[in-house]
């Protein structure tokens, strides 16, 4: 047992210090293009930039995958979180890829096959880029490019990057003893903090750990408590099972009469444990009382496999829309709640209001299970032709049921774009719709099930019936190998207007944005229970229940950052979105974040939230 002791506590440690140098180079790449770690990153620019300096090689469609059309800026955790996500090269990768190409594997490749590749495939070089290669002496000889150099090359300049940041950050006392983000180095009471992030949840996204304290060789595995903090709050509240929960939502007969209109969308995982969904725009003609409610799509269940969406909190946020897009106002939430639908109904005035869908990361999440083979998606028949399994075909009409946004059984370029850029990342132009049109069923200029049935079995065909393109297209859309929906959840938004006819149109598909950040933490500000934090009259707790999700915000008000130490070991039955008993968060000056969400791990039993928030 001692032995067995020893080596954790040695893995443990090694860990730690892989952490500890993963957000050294985080900070010194930060600190290489911005003053400060509480400055934050405010172009697409300026993003690229710093991911260069950490030794990153970023695309364009990278880059857009981070910056999207509503962020405004990246605080130093986002840009730690994209590292995580976004790892370097690996040389056996980079020879995979040139091997594809190069396949006599002779070790070389043409200029001219080079030039035809980079100019007309994936994110498209211009013949200068491709001609400043090809001119480089390192690794050109002959009109031929010697791949393995290059990728000696480029590994050694992506570490030079990293280095100079380190070098610049170590000559640089003052900015080496700045607390970056939320990894302090070390407080001036000898605390190390977590980052102010949910532990993503995924092999490759390893969870964030505790960087060593200095002048300390034990690595504590939380923050410790009590003697370091300046001042704290506790709130508490127990909640009954849900089988006594009341119904608050009260939908009267006469709404069934009234004009209605209807959208699906879905809540998709990404493999860092972020969250993007569709997001729309409300158009209403004239002022009139509305009900607005959102639930989770219960499509058709293939019997044996589990929902497990069925099950995840879902609400909507809707904000009035006034000159610009950036000047949305939060109206309201769907703080109501039926079994599992979450409404609210009052009166709108006419005009465009901005409807986003949130879920809190608690029961949407990344879980390790374990699947006893993988699905089979194709087969030949007796007449050697490739056919569609019963249970893939089955999965597919899941899926067009999901993506056929208005319901109408077909689907439109605009629907079948959005799964596009879930699944490819690019869109189908009308010249392509065209074509779909030639060799697929189609009604009305829209895709019939028959037509998606057919297009995907084309794809199958193209690869001569390897189903690994097929697969890419399930797992990006919440699939596993047992075609179990476990990393999605689609739903459905109604809107009941009274006295006009709404209008609802899916605009997006994205992460979630600043603007749906700020209307939470509004919301929980407006109606919440506050407490200001003992000793810190600047530091206030905002605590609300909506339905079986509480939510806990942090105001600060004073012109100096804060660290908050949060304690939920107290609580009963409770699940976070954090994944963490104990963590703590860094709160800029003048601003307001979110601390966690909290939801029941068995709705059947009591539970009992039992939070501490502590000023460090």
């Amino acid at each position: 047992q001692k032995v067995t002791h020893s080596e954790s506590s040695q893995a443990k440690k090694s860990q730690h210090a892989e952490e500890a140098i993963f957000y050294m180079n985080c900070r010194a790449a930060y600190l290489t293009v911005l003053k400060s770690s509480l400055e934050n990153i405010k172009s697409k620019e300026q993003l690229c930039l710093v991911l260069q300096q950490a030794g990153r090689n970023p695309s364009q469609k990278t880059v857009n995958k981070y910056w999207t059309s509503q962020t405004s800026t990246l605080n130093f955790d986002d840009f730690c979180t994209i590292l995580k996500k976004e790892k370097t090269a690996t040389k056996t990768e980079l020879l995979e890829a040139f091997g594809k190409i190069d396949t006599d594997n002779t070790g070389y490749i043409l200029h001219d096959e080079l030039h035809k590749i980079l100019t007309t495939r994936g994110e498209k070089m211009t013949r200068d880029e491709v001609s400043a290669i090809v001119k480089q002496a390192d690794f050109n000889c002959g009109g031929k490019l010697d791949y393995k150099k290059f990728c000696d090359l480029y590994l050694t300049t992506s570490e030079q990057c990293c280095k100079a940041a380190r070098d610049k950050l170590e000559i640089d006392s003052r900015l080496r003893q700045q607390q970056f983000g939320s990894q302090a180095e070390a407080s001036s009471e000898g605390i190390t903090l977590p980052v102010s992030k949910p532990s993503p949840r995924i092999s490759r996204k390893t969870d964030h750990k505790l960087a060593p304290t200095k002048g300390d060789s034990r690595t504590p595995s939380r923050p410790s408590s009590a003697q370091s903090c300046k001042g704290s709050t506790s709130t508490t509240m127990s909640v009954g099972a849900s089988s006594n929960r009341n119904t608050k939502l009260i939908e009267p007969d006469t709404m069934k009469e009234w004009p209605c209109a209807q959208s699906k969308g879905c809540f998709y995982l990404e493999d860092d444990g972020e969250i993007i969904s569709h997001k729309y725009k409300l158009h209403l003609p004239q002022r009139s009382t509305v009900c607005i409610t959102i639930k989770p799509l219960n499509i058709r269940q293939v019997e044996g496999k589990p929902c497990h969406w069925l099950s995840v909190d879902t609400a909507l946020y809707i904000l009035k829309e006034n000159e610009t897009q950036e000047n949305l106002q939060l109206v309201s939430f769907t703080d109501q709640q039926n079994k599992e639908t979450f409404g609210w109904r009052g009166e709108l005035g006419s005009g465009v209001y901005w409807l986003l869908p949130f879920t809190t990361g608690c029961r949407l999440k990344k879980v390790k299970s374990q699947i006893t083979g993988e699905a089979k998606l194709v087969y030949r028949g007796e007449d050697g032709e490739l056919a569609l399994t019963k249970e893939f075909r089955s999965t597919l009409l899941d899926i067009f049921e999901t993506i056929d946004l208005d319901g109408n059984g077909l689907l439109s370029l605009e629907e079948y774009n959005f799964f596009e850029l879930r699944t490819s990342g690019e869109k189908c132009d009308e010249e392509a719709w065209t074509v779909c049109k030639e060799n697929f069923d189609m009604k009305r200029n829209e895709l019939t099930r028959q037509g998606f049935m057919d297009l995907n079995l084309m794809e199958a065909n193209d690869r001569e019936g390897d189903p690994s393109d097929l697969w890419v297209t399930l797992l990006s859309l919440g699939y596993n190998k047992a075609l179990e929906m476990t990393e999605a959840c689609p739903f459905v938004i109604d809107i009941y207007a009274e006295k006009c006819k709404p209008r609802i149109k899916a605009v997006h598909l994205e992460a979630g944005s600043w603007q749906l950040n700020r209307a939470v933490c509004k919301s929980v500000v407006n109606k919440g229970e506050a407490k200001v934090v003992d000793g810190c009259e600047n530091v206030t707790i905002y605590t609300y229940k909506a339905g079986r999700r509480i939510t806990s915000v942090i105001e600060n008000k004073s012109e100096n950052k804060v660290i908050i130490h949060v304690n939920n070991e107290q609580s009963k039955n409770c699940l976070s979105n954090r994944g963490l008993t104990v963590f703590a968060v860094e709160v800029a000056p003048k601003s307001m974040m979110i601390s966690q969400h909290v939801m029941p791990l068995n709705e059947q039993e009591e539970w009992l939230y039992n939070c501490v928030h502590s000023l460090v």
